[in-house]
């Protein structure tokens, strides 16, 4: 019989906090945040009035306005006109929208490049790169960070008290365009964020970048430049110094913007929106600095299994922010623009992505953009009312979303909880794609998706963090290629095993210090005791190479494929649970597990195929005690709780081309219907979703018995 996932999942809750500005912004909202980017400096009064009335037609309570607007506030150098957006914010507050208002910084208008020329960004080659697209600038200029500053105040002065202003979005998806720069004025920065780093203490430099190594001891911080275009690979730790200065200098950017704000108007959040799978960013070093994480996500809807890619996102934005809900900034109603073949998202499948973020704890569905662009760069990516106007499939969908989003206003607010975490370090995924390693084919979010998927099968959500966090809830811990590894942190994967914890770790990880510098005497030196086994050599697979791998104990009877990479593997105390197995090659292990403590380590020494893969980590669940939300799911369906309050959210989600039918455990109660009644069995269509509650609108707990059971239909897009 299926376990009640609420029943794992109703714990003990701690006191609530004083309102934070979050609070009170999702308090004024009144539910989930709905809406998008809306550009009304592109478009005449008549189709801005317009705007006004399809807005209030399809529900959207939230808007982003204003992000590329500098040079309309500003149109000379300290011409500041907020005429036209003083109209615009008045509007929304009489349609009660709310604004998430920008600071308009995130692309320089023509007269700043134009008087300072020195505000553009150089690349490693020593390329200018000139205005005419955004994100043209030296992100270390401060120029650019002058008057970006000056606008930001008369900004926040000019609208600190409107009644629409309900946030403030700084900037527009940092690094996205210009993650580094090169040119002198970052190079002095650059040197100054060393001396602060190395105690300016030229020596500490000097043993942390191994530069005796080629010749490249420096006897003074002056001698220091930027790993610019070089005849050779560029000194490694260098370049990953450069990745860490050059993610500061964006968010000083960010802080400079962020600290006027909260001085000007302190109880209104402030965010930026950070871009799924961007490596320039290290969002877990942002988010604090944030008081809502907000993310950008655009799958691709060729891909196979594309869900699996946002869905790796989200957890990493609950992740970095603590577990809090959070904002799906951007995406796309349908196409976008950029990909060489722009495929549109089919009938129920923007639906199906949208309550797939809130399955993954946002509390926000946004959109890029509300109206379709005639002009300009992004003239095709998709709107929520496209060229063909609201007389479409694309804007009938939208309204049914916003109907849905607003029929489930207690589930804001709520928050997933999980028992498995998944290890990530920007640091990490930076020094792993420098040049010059055993394989180029180790690549970070590959490695992630690869443990990612097989948990996603098995049902087991995920809360993807640093590994510096806390992990002594969690009952599992999944490492994927963590090369970067401190002591401090190995130490703390040790502790957590041998407390009691399971860990899985996969190859080429700990294999080097915070300084790129190789932990000596056997991979993976750090983690040799809490893992069982040392490494002696790599052996990555040529191209298209497969290793066949044969199970052992438990695993006796499995055969399966294995790629991309393997290793002379030792076994110091662990037990192999697969072995490689081709004719005159060595039986290295390829998968152990080991006893260490109270708990228990896997370590896998090689990508299996997802068969194995499954095998291997559904047998780490189990010995975890880790359950599905819900058990016996078929293929393609996702479940996923979100709890508070006293309340239990249980959102189905079929990701697969089939239609499924799903026995519920327990009672669950329609939440998006108009009579919110009693669930036992769901048919759900390819597309579909199912939105529950634990118990009826208004209805006191007692009072379920009442009810009978019957069977909803959830459709795949009922006005399309």
């Amino acid at each position: 019989m299926n376990a009640d996932p609420r029943d794992r999942i109703r714990r003990s809750r701690p006191p609530r906090p004083a309102e934070s500005p979050r609070d009170r912004l999702w308090r004024r909202l009144g539910g989930i945040a709905f809406g998008g980017d809306y550009n009304p400096e592109q478009w005449p009064a008549e189709t801005r009035a317009e705007d006004m009335r399809l807005m209030t037609e399809a529900g959207v309570n939230l808007v982003t306005v204003g992000v590329f607007a500098w040079a309309r506030v500003e149109p000379a150098r300290g011409a500041y006109d907020f005429s036209f957006f003083d109209q615009v914010m008045d509007d929304l507050h009489a349609h009660r929208i709310t604004a998430d208002l920008a600071t308009m910084t995130a692309s320089p208008p023509p007269w700043l490049v134009h008087e300072h020329p020195e505000i553009l960004p150089v690349t490693a080659e020593g390329t200018v790169l000139g205005p005419g697209a955004r994100q043209h600038f030296c992100p270390s200029g401060p120029v650019y960070r002058e008057r970006a500053a000056m606008l930001v105040e008369r900004l926040a002065e000019h609208y600190r008290d409107h009644p629409a202003l309900g946030m403030w979005h700084v900037g527009n998806e940092y690094g996205c365009h210009v993650a580094a720069c090169y040119c002198e004025v970052s190079a002095a920065d650059f040197r100054r964020w060393l001396r602060a780093r190395y105690d300016d203490d030229i020596e500490l430099l000097n043993d942390a970048w191994s530069t005796d190594f080629w010749s490249q001891r420096y006897a003074t911080f002056d001698h220091v430049l930027p790993p610019r275009a070089a005849p050779a690979f560029p000194n490694p730790a260098q370049r990953l110094d450069h990745l860490r200065f050059s993610d500061d200098a964006l968010r000083e950017c960010f802080t400079v913007e962020a600290d006027i704000l909260r001085r000007i108007t302190p109880g209104v959040p402030v965010t930026t929106n950070f871009l799924s799978g961007l490596k320039s960013v290290d969002v877990f070093g942002w988010a604090p600095e944030m008081d809502v994480v907000a993310v950008d996500s655009y799958p691709d809807p060729q891909q196979a299994r594309p869900h699996l890619w946002p869905g790796l996102t989200y957890d990493t934005m609950r992740g970095a922010g603590g577990g809090a809900p959070w904002i799906l900034m951007e995406q796309a109603p349908s196409a976008v623009n950029w990909r060489a073949k722009n495929a549109v998202k089919r009938p129920g499948q923007m639906r199906l992505w949208s309550w797939q973020a809130v399955a993954h704890g946002a509390d926000a569905v946004m959109f890029f953009q509300w109206r379709q662009s005639r002009g300009g760069a992004e003239k095709y990516h998709s709107g929520m009312v496209p060229h063909a106007g609201p007389d479409s499939r694309v804007f009938r969908e939208i309204v049914e979303l916003g109907r849905e989003l607003a029929a489930v206003p207690d589930l804001a607010g709520t928050r997933v909880r999980n028992q498995v975490a998944m290890l990530l370090d920007w640091h990490s995924w930076w020094a792993l794609e420098l040049d010059s390693h055993p394989s180029d084919g180790v690549r970070q979010l590959d490695r992630m998706i690869d443990h990612y998927a097989p948990l996603a099968d098995l049902g087991a959500g995920v809360d993807v963090l640093p590994p510096w966090a806390d992990l002594s809830e969690y009952a599992l811990v999944v490492v994927p290629s963590l090369y970067l590894l401190s002591a401090a942190d190995a130490r703390r994967l040790d502790g957590y095993v041998a407390g009691g914890g399971a860990l899985v770790v996969s190859f080429f990880s700990g294999i080097v210090d915070e300084y790129d510098r190789v932990h000596l005497g056997g991979y993976p030196a750090p983690l040799r005791d809490v893992l069982g086994v040392r490494v002696e050599e790599f052996w990555p697979a040529a191209e298209r190479e497969t290793f066949p791998v044969r199970g052992c104990g438990p695993f006796a009877a499995a055969r399966g494929v294995a790629d991309l990479w393997r290793e002379d593997l030792r076994l110091c105390g662990a037990e192999a649970e697969f072995v490689f197995d081709a004719p005159g090659e060595p039986a290295w292990p390829a998968a152990t597990r080991h006893a260490h403590g109270r708990g228990v380590a896997r370590y896998l020494s090689t990508r299996l195929d997802e068969a194995t893969m499954r095998a291997v980590l559904g047998r780490a669940l189990r010995e975890a005690g880790v359950a599905p939300a819900v058990a016996g799911l078929p293929p393609g369906v996702q479940a996923s709780v979100r709890t508070g309050d006293g309340l239990a959210f249980l959102i189905l989600l079929n990701h697969s081309a089939d239609r499924h039918e799903v026995t519920l455990p327990g009672m669950w109660y329609d939440a998006l219907g108009p009579s919110g009644e009693p669930v036992g069995t769901l048919h759900l269509p390819p597309s579909g979703v199912a939105v529950l509650r634990d118990r009826p609108r208004g209805a006191d707990p007692a009072e379920r018995s009442r009810f009978r059971t019957r069977r909803i239909i959830s459709p795949v897009c009922p006005n399309a």
